[in-house]
């Protein structure tokens, strides 16, 4: 409920991005018509439009992209015929007939039909033109929304937060449309000045189509979008969502619920540190199953915890299952988590779960999450996210006692993590996570923005708090940024007491080099875990690397990483 909530919220807000600039023109095209009539159907056949679009994008694969952007170029011509007619009635009749086997033939049927009140099907089409135009700015809402259909497969729960959001939308363009209506009705009492509305409003579309044609929509109004409405949306992420539990243990540890039964373990492309383990091998076991991923700052942060849970308890009836589904391609090779998994001093069970079948099993949701079951099978807790470590441990021995074992501790344990499985200090961070790929990338500020899987030339550029740049040669993919030559640079301005950058080689087996500068001057004592005070690392492999840890105040800080050779992919930026 709180994610629909902060979706309907997030499209409301779209009325003063400029992402929704080109779409205006097409909405307030028939202010002056019955709204019922004309607006309300534009305004639905645009939300389900767009919310199946982005649906079948999120989950259809690259066919459904494709199908889109011939839909946006038909959609495209029948808006220019619309923006002609509107300056030009005549001409516009006559422009007409070359674009009936694109569909706009339908549009003009239904203008004729419906007269000077319109026609429910004419703004039907209209609006479902308009969705096929419209690419609002992927704020951290919707990215949230599109990231868990990736990740949770098709389902009826993404179109409905996707509906929420375009309803969103709908409802403040509604109330703009409504307003603009009766402003439109006052003018055409003026003596020729509705006639000059209605042209300017033809100039209008037409500006508009031009705008989308270019891609400036997704391109320049959308990374403007993202600074002005970006924080907005942050601030409903944390807002509504502050104070919200991530289920804290409760104080009542003798009544904890039951709330199922843990499901089979099936689906697992392989198992480390053990053989196949089933539900029916682990009945009798007080079991704690972590979902995690190897190049999540989250999780490495939580498994000092975890490791020191199963080595504690190990002897008293305690089995820890580290689960390990894959946010990034590269997570998926064996070789790279047996690799992270003795790099971490995982000793306990890890079922890799690449295709996803056991986190859909547990109906997840997040990097980490913590279910605790009993002997009986039962999954008696469950914790997501960081912290509350006590609590967790304290169910683990309320599960152990009710299992039968002796001498449980009532103490909990107490952990030194180093590096970057060291604890956060959240009340510093002022960065949110940061993607690379241009499939989520916010914020990205280069000249000419991203360009999609083509290898381009960008130079560095001004940057404000959260924002990013590259410079040199690069090919940006859906998932990550490729460097081309030797030299290329990705600077940050961001302010936390930690950055993390998830890096890796383009081809197994190199190392590369790379530089790390702040505010331009060598690191030195704000140096991290993965770089010396000199400001020098080499990259080793696919993971997470500790980049940057402040010793002194938290302030805004420029990073900056130069890779000294070639053949590196970035994938993520996380601060802690």
């Amino acid at each position: 409920m709180i994610l629909f909530l902060l979706s309907y919220l997030a499209g409301v807000l779209t009325i003063v991005s400029p992402c929704i600039l080109p779409v205006l023109p097409f909405v307030f095209a028939r202010a002056d018509r019955p709204f019922i009539r004309n607006g309300l159907p534009l305004l639905v056949g645009m939300a389900v439009t767009f919310a199946g679009v982005a649906t079948l994008a999120a989950l259809g694969g690259g066919w459904a992209v494709r199908a889109n952007e011939v839909g946006r170029w038909i959609a495209l011509a029948v808006m220019a015929v619309l923006g002609v007619s509107l300056l030009f009635p005549a001409m516009g009749d006559r422009l007409m007939r070359p674009f009936v086997a694109a569909g706009s033939w339908l549009t003009d049927r239904a203008e004729r039909q419906g007269g000077d009140q319109g026609d429910v099907r004419s703004s039907l089409l209209l609006g479902v033109a308009t969705g096929l135009l419209w690419a609002p700015c992927a704020g951290p809402i919707l990215g949230v929304i599109l990231t868990g259909a990736a990740l949770q497969g098709a389902g009826v729960g993404t179109t409905v937060l996707l509906l929420a959001y375009a309803a969103g939308a709908a409802t403040s363009l509604g109330l703009a449309l409504l307003v603009g209506g009766r402003v439109f009705k006052a003018m055409k009492g003026a003596l020729g000045v509705g006639e000059w509305v209605r042209r300017g409003l033809g100039v209008l579309v037409l500006i508009g189509v031009v705008i989308i044609g270019l891609g400036a929509d997704t391109g320049l109004l959308t990374r403007i979008s993202a600074a002005s409405t970006g924080r907005i949306e942050q601030a409903l992420l944390g807002g509504i969502g502050r104070g919200m539990p991530t289920n804290q243990a409760p104080a009542d540890l003798a009544n904890l619920p039951v709330e199922g039964m843990m499901p089979p373990l099936m689906g697992a492309t392989t198992w480390i540190n053990t053989p196949p383990l089933t539900t029916e091998q682990l009945k009798g076991k007080v079991v704690v199953v972590d979902f995690w991923t190897y190049s999540c700052i989250n999780c490495i942060r939580s498994i000092p915890y975890v490791r020191a849970w199963a080595e504690k308890y190990k002897d008293q009836g305690l089995v820890v299952i580290g689960v390990h589904t894959p946010e990034f391609a590269f997570e998926k090779s064996e070789a790279n988590v047996r690799q992270n998994v003795q790099r971490l001093g995982i000793t306990y069970p890890v079922a890799m779960d690449n295709e996803f079948a056991i986190w859909r099993a547990f109906k997840n949701q997040y990097w980490p999450a913590h279910y605790f079951i009993d002997a009986k099978g039962q999954i008696r807790h469950h914790h997501f996210g960081e912290g509350d470590y006590a609590g967790s441990e304290r169910v683990i021995q309320q599960l152990l006692k009710e299992a039968g074992a002796a001498n449980v501790a009532s103490s909990v344990v107490t952990v030194q993590a180093q590096g970057a499985e060291a604890a956060a200090d959240m009340a510093q961070v002022a960065s949110p996570e940061t993607y690379v790929g241009y499939g989520r990338a916010e914020n990205f500020r280069s000249p000419g923005g991203l360009a999609n899987d083509v290898i381009k030339d960008y130079v560095a550029a001004p940057l404000k708090l959260n924002d990013w740049s590259l410079s040199g040669r690069w090919r940006v993919t859906r998932e990550h940024a490729d460097l081309q030559t030797a030299g290329g640079r990705i600077a940050f301005r961001f302010k936390a007491r930690d950055l993390h950058l998830v890096i890796g080689p383009s081809k197994p087996g190199v190392s590369v080099r790379f530089r790390v500068r702040i505010d331009g001057a060598a690191p030195g004592a704000n140096a991290g875990s993965d770089i010396n005070a000199q400001g020098l690392g080499r990259v080793d492999g696919e993971r997470l690397y500790q980049l940057v840890r402040q010793t002194g105040a938290v302030r805004e800080r420029t990073f900056e990483i130069e890779f000294l050779d070639p053949g590196i992919q970035v994938f993520a930026f996380t601060f802690g």
